[in-house]
Order: structure tokens, then sequence, then C-alpha cells
């Protein structure tokens, strides 16, 4: 299996869409989707009726997956978005920040 370059806990920015310049950590990530879950950014309003279990209706609001191109993982020196490699550190396969070259799981 290969390593995925975002994992959950991640810090992350979003690069696209309504949400650019948003930063959060990775709650989910769904590989067989190429889809990420971000807490607090693509919030989904659903509208519910009342029913039995929720008699009151209204609206929920919740994270949405978006897609794994929309978001970098945040470098860990400044916070700005970085592409990510693989590198043999100590014998340990890590994920390494290119643009500075830190570690990015411990």
């Amino acid at each position: 299996m290969a390593s995925a370059k975002i994992k959950k806990g991640d810090s992350v920015v979003v690069l696209s869409g309504k949400d650019k310049g948003l930063t959060g950590t990775v709650q989910k990530v769904m590989p067989k989707e190429g889809k990420v879950v971000v807490q607090g950014v693509n919030i989904a309003a659903r509208h519910r009726k009342p029913s039995q279990e929720n008699p009151q209706g209204g609206i929920d609001r919740f994270e949405a997956p978006m897609h794994l191109c929309k978001v970098a993982v945040a470098d860990p020196k400044d916070g700005k978005p970085t592409r990510v490699r693989f590198e043999e550190r100590d014998g340990k396969k890590v994920r390494v920040a290119v643009k500075s070259g830190e570690t990015i799981d411990g």
C-alpha cells in the first residue's frame, strides 16, 4: 500500500473554492473517493423536515467532503501550503515538506 501524502490530523490549507485560504485539521480521509473532510471548512447546510426522532426539524450544518486537489499540507515552519515528498531518514520513510525540508510526522 502506498503512503498517503495527506493523513488524518494534518494541518491543511484550502487552495481553491469558497473557503480559499482557510486552514483546518483533517478529520477524515477517503482515499477511494479522493476526498478529505477538513474541520470548519466547506460547511454544508441540510434543511431537515420534522420527524419522529427530530420533532423540531431545522437546519443541520456539517463539514462536507472536498476533493484532495483543493487542499495542501501546511508547512510546519510558516503555515503556508507546501507539497509533500517522501524521504528515508534514520532508516524510516517520513513525509517531508518540499518548501522548508521539515519532517511533517514526528
